[in-house]
């Protein structure tokens, strides 16, 4: 099966899809530029599908790097005969290939090697062929000289030369893995001395699960207490299999039980137990890691394009506020485009407690400004310098100011970047800060794209997974989404630019400085005079640009410049000329898109360029609001059972979702009391950001754990499901919950896991 043949298989799409995608791919093509703009060729993938293609064909070139080195070296050293040959093209996986190529894996001289050196193989033979140890031959194969001076050296070096040809035998390996995996259980235990009743992995110090089936939040969880040393894990045959792994390894060889004798039996229990089991567990675990690492870094990559679709605020003079108490409240206030105006520094808290200076100075710099919005870092003392911001907003009723909530999350380590320290080489780092929350709420997406995902926060165990993937993996969810808004190519940063397709750092730069030196870009030809920007570049960049106001209007679009003609054919066909149409996207109902398509545009294209230019340049971003936290309920101990409430999914895992309702602590709605039905995945019902009405079923002050239902009825065992969801709370070994945020970082900027504390 050729590789197209096999992704075509495993995507359940159709070869011809997967050989145009691939290639465009080969031909330097991005995936944001061909989800869009080449579905004629790929038959309208989608992102998603094009993302999870190209991350399978990684992994398949890679298998048939691996494969190819494998021939050759067994080639180079006469191995290869027809019957390995076969079984390694036939090969599957990575496994699989390393399974046959084991036997003549370079190794270094053991135990078996110098058995065979000093003659023994021979009596090995013929213990793999009859069963039986001949102990009556032993004497004659004595070599004092290489270390087999007596019978009991010489049986022992025959079975170190039978224990090595089992392990490698790759259809043997085979067999037991799929059998461990399928059917063994995942065992914990607390490591010796490490049985705190207190220790957050109390839960697992007696703990067995089927090991396919253990959630990835659990495995995690484990796999994190073994790092740290409390935690013994491993992975066990049930009681039911005793003695099964020993009856094929002796099948394998065409031996029945009962021609073992006992001397062979005992050399098969050691060839499971001490050679085959602990390869497998070690194999299976990591296994296990992979899968639960795919599964975690696939709810990180959905926080955090939730995170980065966030509805901006909009153009607005915003203030941000970075709360703090001894060394006081930074503030910054930025135009409507982000630029800074002024700074200060108030001492509202303790221990100055400089309040009515501190309002003062807040309500004179909102004045003077046209301040519209004030964004508060939910840091230390978020909540009493929100109370502060909300006294300047009725200070100033005219100006119909709102203060909202800003997760500031990365906010620390964009201001020392730098990049930060190049935009301001003369303001304090915590300034930076304050105005990095202010353009945070403006546009999450321009702000948050100039912090290394990682340092947002985007989940629990996020910096237990593969750093590596994690990082693909998230940067292609910045890309997607950055691309999917699309960038106004004369305010956009250089970060920002970078992640635009076909653009990269240098280009991105070039650009910002061409722009800077030759003033806004006119219209996208302009594209090709910037310094390293070509044809190939320009055709996958240009769609995700846009220019206001510029010469060409759907340059503001879309649109890319190769369709320009289908857009002019279209205003032909309503008979007007494209810069009405455009203010006039009700006369698009007289188009006939199947005329179009008889022209020779694509049926894709006619569609896509249609709904274009009926709401040309829209931000499909959602319409900026903030949740509604109840008045008064301010800490845990406010709560009461029976409390509706509204709040902010933060978080969505396989257990549940938790939830922020405004108490520096977040809720755990359980899966068991997402919905009044039965609810197999809680992304179904919820996502990051979804502002949600709960009610409080149990609240654990001293823990600092609160059970939330969002089922229509919640007098049916709210105590047992206040228990499950605590238990599975504790599974996660989550860390302490964010604090609030409001406002369009209330519906989504506060995705799932961010960091509780300050920053």
């Amino acid at each position: 099966m050729t590789i197209e043949q096999q992704l075509a298989t495993e995507l359940s799409i159709k070869p011809a899809q997967v050989v145009a995608t691939l290639a465009l791919l080969d031909q330097g093509a991005t995936l944001p530029f061909i989800a869009r703009y080449r579905k004629e060729q790929t038959g309208a993938l989608d992102d998603t599908q094009l993302r999870q293609l190209h991350e399978r064909l990684g992994q398949l070139r890679e298998l048939n790097s691996r494969r190819d080195a494998i021939l050759g070296r067994l080639r180079e050293y006469n191995q290869l005969t027809p019957e390995l040959e076969r079984a390694l093209v036939d090969a599957d996986s990575r496994a699989r290939l390393e399974d046959l190529y084991l036997p003549y894996r370079p190794k270094r001289r053991n135990k078996a090697q110098e058995a065979r050196e000093a003659g023994l193989e021979p009596l090995a033979q013929a213990v793999l062929q009859n069963g039986q140890l001949p102990t009556a031959k032993l004497a004659q194969y004595l070599n004092p000289e290489a270390g087999f001076a007596d019978t009991d050296a010489v049986a022992e070096g025959v079975r170190q030369i039978v224990l090595e040809v089992l392990s490698e035998d790759a259809e043997l390996i085979g067999t037991l893995r799929q059998r461990l995996w399928q059917q063994g259980e995942f065992q914990v235990r607390a490591a010796r001395g490490k049985a705190d009743p207190e220790s957050k992995f109390r839960d697992y110090f007696d703990y067995a699960e089927p090991v396919a089936r253990v959630p990835s939040h659990r495995a995690l969880a484990v796999l994190r207490g073994v790092a740290e040393g409390t935690l013994k894990a491993g992975l066990h045959l049930p009681d039911t299999l005793a003695g099964w792994p020993e009856e094929q390894m002796a099948k394998r060889q065409h031996l029945r039980p009962s021609q073992l004798d006992a001397w062979m039996q005992q050399t098969l229990q050691q060839g499971w137990q001490k050679k085959l089991r602990p390869s497998l567990e070690t194999e299976l675990i990591k296994r296990l890691r992979e899968q639960a690492d795919a599964a975690a870094i696939e709810v990180f990559a959905r926080n955090l394009n939730d995170l980065l679709l966030a509805a901006p605020a909009g153009a607005k003079a915003t203030m941000g506020l970075d709360p703090g108490l001894r060394t006081g409240t930074k503030v910054a206030v930025v135009d409507a485009t982000g630029k800074l105006l002024d700074y200060t520094t108030i001492y509202p808290h303790a221990p100055q407690k400089q309040w009515d200076q501190s309002l003062h100075a807040l309500t004179k710099l909102a004045q003077r400004h046209g301040v519209e919005l004030i964004a508060v870092g939910n840091g230390t003392a978020s909540r009493e310098t929100e109370q502060l911001a909300q006294a300047v907003c009725s200070a100033l009723p005219q100006q119909d100011l709102h203060a909202v909530l800003v997760n500031e999350a990365g906010a620390s380590v964009y201001s020392a970047s730098a990049l930060a320290a190049a935009e301001f080489p003369d303001l304090d780092v915590t300034i930076r800060g304050a105005v990095s929350i202010a353009r945070r709420l403006q546009d999450p997406l321009a702000e948050l794209v100039k912090i290394d995902p990682q340092s947002i926060g985007v989940g629990q165990y996020q910096h237990d997974v593969d750093q590596t993937r994690l990082g693909e993996s998230l940067d292609g969810v910045i890309e997607q989404c950055v691309n999917h808004v699309g960038v106004d190519v004369n305010t956009a940063s250089a970060a920002l630019l970078s992640h635009v397709a076909g653009l990269n750092r240098t280009t991105a730069d070039n650009l910002v400085a061409w722009r800077d030196e030759h003033g806004a870009l006119r219209n996208r030809r302009q594209l090709l005079k910037v310094p390293r920007l070509g044809p190939k570049a320009f055709e996958q960049c240009a769609g995700f640009l846009r220019i206001r106001d510029g010469e060409e209007p759907l340059d503001n679009t879309a649109v890319h410049p190769e369709s320009y003609p289908l857009a002019q054919a279209v205003a032909a066909t309503c008979g007007l000329q494209l810069q009405t149409l455009l203010q006039q996207p009700e006369q698009l109902k007289q188009v006939d898109p199947a005329r179009l398509e008889a022209q020779g545009y694509g049926g894709y294209t006619v569609r896509d360029v249609l709904a274009e230019l009926e709401k040309p340049g829209r931000d499909p971003r959602p319409e900026f609001r903030s949740v509604q936290y109840t008045a008064g309920v301010e800490t845990l101990k406010d709560l009461q059972p029976g409390m509706a409430l509204e709040g902010v999914v933060t978080n969505v895992t396989h257990f549940g979702a938790f939830v922020d309702i405004g108490v520096h602590q977040d809720g755990l709605v359980h899966i068991s009391q997402l919905a009044d039905r039965f609810v197999s995945d809680p992304h179904t019902i919820v996502s990051s950001g979804q502002i949600v009405q709960v009610r409080v079923l149990e609240v654990d002050a001293a823990r600092k754990r609160i059970a939330l239902t969002m089922k229509s009825n919640t007098d049916a065992a709210p105590a047992r499901a206040a228990a499950t969801a605590a238990t599975d709370r504790r599974s996660s070994a989550k860390p302490a919950a964010p604090t609030p945020v409001k406002g369009s970082l209330a519906d989504k900027l506060k995705a799932a896991g961010l960091g509780s504390g300050r920053r």
